[in-house]
This record gives C-alpha cells, sequence and structure tokens, in this order.
C-alpha cells in the first residue's frame, strides 16, 4: 500500500524537480569506495575502543572489589580484637547482626565460617565482612558508592575518548580513500576514453612498487598499447589490400567490358561490379578506421534531402516527412548513410520499407525478421549479415553507415519493432530554427540506379 508523502515533500518535489533524482540517488554514493573505507575505519576504532573500555572496566572494577575486600577484612579483625576486650562494638565501625546484611553470607557466618561478599547496603553498594563471634554475627561494611561513581565517571570518559579518536580517523579515512577513488575513477575514465575510441588515452602512473593501483594502471595501459598496435595493423592490412587490388581490379574491369555480350560475359561484369563495390568499401572502412576523413558541415533542410537520397538509390520505398527541420550536416555523408540503410532493408528485410523523417530524426523500416541479435548487442559487424534470414552480403553497409555517422556527429540505432522488422534511426544534430509542419507522402519507384557515393 502506498502512503501518501507529507505535504512539505510534496511541495518541495513540485518546486524543484531535480530533488526527486538526488534523493534517489544518495544511496549509491554509499557503496562508493570512499564511504566504504571510511566506514570501515570508524567501526574498527570503535570496536578497539569499545574492548579497551570492556577490559579497562573490568580490571577496574575487580581492583575495586578487592581493595573493598581487603578494606573490610582488616577493619573485621581489629572489630573482633576491640570486642574480644571490652566486650562491645564502641569503637570500631563493626556492628552485631547488622539488618542489611547479604543472606548468602549470614547462612556462611551461621556454619560458623568468616568471609566478605558484595551486595546492597544501608545507603547503597556495599562491601560487607562477617565472622560468628560468641553465637552471634559480628560485620563490618565498606561503602562502595565513590567506587562506582568513579568507575562509572572512567566508562564516560573512554567512551568520548572513543568517539573522538571515531570523529579523527573518520575524516582522515574519508580523504585517504577519496585519493584511492580519484585513482581508480581516473583508471576508469581512461579507460572509457579508450572504450570511445580514444586508443591514445593513457592512465600513466608511472613506477610505484608496492602500490596496487599503478599496478593495475600498468597493466591497463599495457593491454590498451597492445590493442592499439594490433588494431592499427589490421587496418593498415586493410588498407593495403584494397589498395593493392586497385590496379589489377581496373585491368579486371577493362577486360570485361571487351568481352563479347553472352551469358558468360554479363555473369563476368556482374561479378566485378560486385568485387569493386567491395574493394571500394574497403577503402572508405579504412579511411574512416584512420581518421582523415573531415565532414563539411552545413546547414541542411532534411525532408527534402532525405527524399532526394531515397530517390537516387532507384528503389520503391515510401518516404513519409512528419516534420522537417534544418540540421547541420554533410549532405554527401548522409546521402551515404541514407542509401546503406535502405539498400540494407531491401536486400535483408522485405517489403515495404518506409523512411520517415520527424524533426532531427530519421527512421528506415522494413517488414522482414528483424536484426539479429549479435548486433543488437554489438553493433555491427565487418563481414558478417548475422542470420540466415536477414539474406546474403559482406556485412560493410551498416559499418560504413555506422562510421559516417559518428564523423557528422550523428547517432545511428538498430532495434527489432514489436510487430516484426527492423528499425535503423538516425538521430542528427539539429538547429533552432525549425520549418512549418508538414505531413508529405512520397512514393519513389525504380529510377536510375546509381552506385555507391564515396566521400
Amino acid at each position: 500500500m502506498r502512503t501518501a508523502w507529507p505535504s512539505w515533500r510534496r511541495r518541495l518535489v513540485r518546486r524543484r524537480p531535480e530533488y526527486r533524482r538526488t534523493w534517489r540517488r544518495w544511496p549509491v554514493r554509499w557503496r562508493s569506495l570512499r564511504w566504504k573505507v571510511a566506514v570501515l575505519m570508524a567501526a574498527v576504532v570503535c570496536t578497539v575502543a569499545t574492548g579497551i573500555g570492556v577490559l579497562v572496566h573490568q580490571a577496574t572494577y575487580a581492583r575495586s572489589l578487592s581493595q573493598a575486600r581487603d578494606t573490610a577484612q582488616r577493619q573485621l579483625d581489629l572489630a573482633v580484637v576491640t570486642y574480644s576486650r571490652t566486650g562491645s562494638t564502641q569503637g570500631s565501625e563493626a556492628r552485631l547482626e547488622a539488618p542489611h546484611m547479604p543472606a548468602r553470607l549470614r547462612e556462611l557466618v551461621r556454619r560458623g565460617h568468616q568471609g566478605t561478599a558484595f551486595g546492597a547496603g544501608e545507603y547503597g553498594p556495599a562491601m560487607w565482612g562477617a565472622r560468628p563471634v560468641g553465637g552471634r554475627i559480628l560485620s563490618v561494611e565498606i561503602d562502595m558508592r565513590a567506587d562506582l561513581r568513579n568507575l562509572r565517571a572512567l566508562d564516560a570518559s573512554m567512551g568520548l575518548a572513543g568517539l573522538i579518536a571515531a570523529g579523527v580517523v573518520l575524516p582522515l579515512g574519508v580523504l585517504s580513500a577519496d585519493r584511492l577513488a580519484r585513482r581508480l575513477r581516473y583508471a576508469a575514465g581512461t579507460a572509457r576514453r579508450i572504450t570511445g575510441g580514444d586508443l591514445d588515452a593513457r592512465i600513466g602512473t608511472g613506477d610505484r612498487p608496492g602500490d596496487e593501483i599503478a599496478e593495475i594502471s600498468t597493466a591497463v595501459d599495457a593491454m590498451a598499447a597492445s590493442l592499439q598496435q594490433r588494431l592499427c595493423s589490421e587496418q593498415q592490412f586493410t588498407a593495403d589490400v584494397a589498395h593493392e587490388l586497385r590496379t589489377p581490379l581496373m585491368g579486371l574491369v577493362t577486360s570485361a567490358e571487351l568481352l563479347p555480350d553472352g551469358e558468360a560475359a554479363g555473369y563476368v561484369r556482374d561479378r566485378v561490379r560486385v568485387l569493386r563495390t567491395l574493394i571500394e568499401e574497403l577503402l572508405e572502412i579504412s579511411r574512416l578506421d584512420a581518421g582523415v576523413e573531415r565532414a563539411d558541415l552545413a546547414p541542411c533542410p532534411l525532408g527534402p534531402l532525405v527524399e532526394d537520397c531515397v530517390r537516387r538509390t532507384g528503389l520503391e520505398v515510401e518516404v513519409r516527412v512528419v516534420r522537417t527541420a534544418v540540421v547541420d550536416t554533410d549532405p554527401r555523408r548522409l546521402d551515404r548513410i541514407v542509401a546503406n540503410l535502405v539498400t540494407n532493408a531491401h536486400r535483408h528485410g522485405r517489403p515495404p520499407v518506409r523512411v520517415t523523417v520527424e524533426g532531427e530524426v530519421v527512421t528506415v523500416r522494413d517488414r522482414g525478421s528483424g536484426f539479429p541479435d549479435s548486433l543488437l548487442s554489438q553493433g555491427p559487424q565487418r563481414f558478417r549479415t548475422g542470420s540466415k534470414e536477414r539474406g546474403r552480403g559482406h556485412g560493410l553497409g551498416l559499418t560504413i553507415a555506422l562510421g559516417q555517422a559518428r564523423l557528422i556527429h550523428a547517432a545511428l540505432d538498430f532495434v527489432n519493432a514489436a510487430d516484426g522488422g527492423a528499425i535503423a534511426t538516425v538521430r542528427l544534430p539539429g538547429r533552432h530554427r525549425t520549418e512549418t509542419e508538414t505531413e508529405t507522402w512520397t512514393e519513389t519507384g525504380p529510377g536510375p540506379a546509381l552506385g555507391p557515393i564515396h566521400p
């Protein structure tokens, strides 16, 4: 059952929406290393202070009882001497048949023994000493109220000292743990930068023998350097292979065009075109990986630009412009992205293929079997087309689209629709000025198909 918040909290949440988010995030801070170390140090200090306090308390209490028992025994011996000489207890602190004597001590004396016992006296806690004298009980009472007061004062002093020690250690623990946490956060941030594509990022802690965090940082730097070297070697190999194949490919293209017309010649020309497309795509990927490409950004109306891009693919696509906006983008690279997404939808999905433009967002959807799980979890992979239901291909189209999208600062997402089909969404950085909202429908039919557009 949900309980209502107090009125003051409802007013605070209405006035400051960030209050509720901050209040919910607060427990996360207590799971940080800084607070864990600080709380651990404070717990250790409190545990040590409590243990020492208990030991000191027990030792002091036992010493007080021992001293009181010795005092009671001495006074009882003096009282016995006085009673044997005078027949009375006058002039001593002893009494006969004291009414407040502990029952267990009284029973012990009645059996003919002498002894001492701690118990309640006439005015408070006391140490009793008693022995039989002529058929009667002679006893002395040592008041222990002052000793117990001193013991309580000692306990309070030790408790205060423990609190002061915890108050001093807690900030020191927070500062020490915060230094370690900052180093770990810096290492985690560097790892995230490497994951984001900054392969030159390093932690760089230096040589610190015996420092575990420095050892981890050095291992991460070595791993990043090794991965960077392997990745650069792979990229260089891809670029070299694609570049070296261009010369024999041009000769192959020329030779294919010189063949006499026929079924075999058509098949050869088709395979040559596929090979040429593959090599051009490999060169494009190598340039994107090397980071030598630069986007030529300019303000463009997104709706007409997407319609023109789809029209030039020569494929049957339903284009819907719900709301167009002016975006800062590179038209040539956006054309490459849209063309690859539309071609991928036709090649691996099923019609109808629909392209929707709404503000700064472009969506391409088909009615096929959807993207494979590996693509949704890991992103586009080179030379991997996923499941057999998605068709055949080199698996480079979506990889190129993703690289071009990053170059123009756009986000490219891949999801599967709940009712079937694959959805690719391009989110472009927009401008403040937006055109009038319109809704137009364009049906593009087969037209002059153009080859892939390369930057």
